[in-house]
């Protein structure tokens, strides 16, 4: 089965295996799912097959010995992290779609983070998915299907990704990783991304921190509250801290309503270090608009 080492979503590896088989493969797909659950490392299996001579698992054609070897010259795959993918990087792969393969009978293009393409990249795209050659399959990759133009979508498949069940991802927290020590909010945050899991091993002592002095809130003043809050200010990994810090309140809430309304102050702070607010000020108003929230009686309608 295509991408049987990859644990979860064995339906999708299953139609596609199916397709694949059936020589039914489609001009274009959309793979849609959170990020990190495996959708790029299917595609890429999934781009082997089309590419391979005998469709057999365990195949030693050339096709295959060049793939495994990243060095095959009909698979192309734009794969950019922390930029957008630009109108000239899209005009490059339209340019050679019309080039024939080289070594298999078909050319497969991938473009992980597909929504990061600008608008005009995606207009640029759009002419080769109205009219691919008959030897070429797109398969784009999201995690944001609404940054991605009606347009584009309405002329690719769509294949949803689940995400990966909790027992499973233990599991494979268990048998992988190094720090194991996931505590149960941490899991509930990753929701079921492999990826994220594998991010934050390395950090995972920060966000127990994070979640012990959330649940100490009520029982500190104001200075002592801001002090140990002194582990939220990690610029670099802000907005990763302040969904965490959402699904403790979530949880905290179960036993005290009022950590809800501290999600406002945390949603605000968010939306102001995006537009490039002063950092440790935004911090500062968010710690002190919950402490408030949790130690003051406020009146709500």
């Amino acid at each position: 089965m295509i991408a049987e080492n990859i644990i979860g979503n064995t339906e999708v590896k299953e139609y596609l295996e199916k397709i694949v088989k059936s020589n039914n493969v489609l001009h274009s797909y959309l793979f849609l799912g959170t990020e990190g659950i495996g959708k790029k490392e299917i595609a890429k299996e999934f781009a082997k097959k089309i590419l391979c001579d005998t469709k057999d698992d365990d195949c030693t054609c050339k096709s295959c010995v060049c793939f495994d070897s990243n060095n095959h010259p009909d698979l192309y795959i734009i794969d950019y992290e922390n930029q957008s993918i630009k109108i000239e990087e899209i005009r490059k792969l339209t340019e050679k779609v019309i080039e024939k393969p080289i070594i298999s009978n078909k050319k497969v293009y991938i473009i992980n983070n597909a929504e990061t393409m600008t608008k005009e990249a995606q207009n640029c795209l759009l002419k080769t998915l109205e009219e691919p050659p008959e030897f070429v399959t797109i398969i784009l990759i999201s995690s944001n299907e609404n940054l991605i133009l009606n347009t584009i979508k309405s002329r690719c498949m769509s294949i949803k990704f689940n995400n990966i069940d909790k027992e499973l991802l233990k599991k494979y927290i268990n048998d992988n990783l190094e720090n194991k020590n996931f505590p149960d909010n941490l899991l509930e945050y990753i929701n079921g991304s492999i990826g994220k899991a594998i991010k934050l091993q390395d950090t995972i002592d920060k966000y127990i921190e994070i979640d012990n002095f959330l649940k100490k809130i009520t029982s500190l003043d104001i200075v002592d509250f801001l002090y140990y809050g002194k582990v939220v200010y990690d610029k670099e990994n802000i907005q990763d801290i302040l969904n965490y810090i959402i699904v403790c309140l979530y949880s905290n809430s179960k036993d005290n309503v009022k950590y809800i309304y501290c999600i406002d102050h945390v949603n605000k702070c968010s939306v102001r270090l995006k537009s490039n607010s002063n950092f440790d000020m935004c911090i500062d108003n968010m710690l002190m608009g919950m402490w408030e929230e949790m130690n003051e009686n406020c009146s709500r309608g």
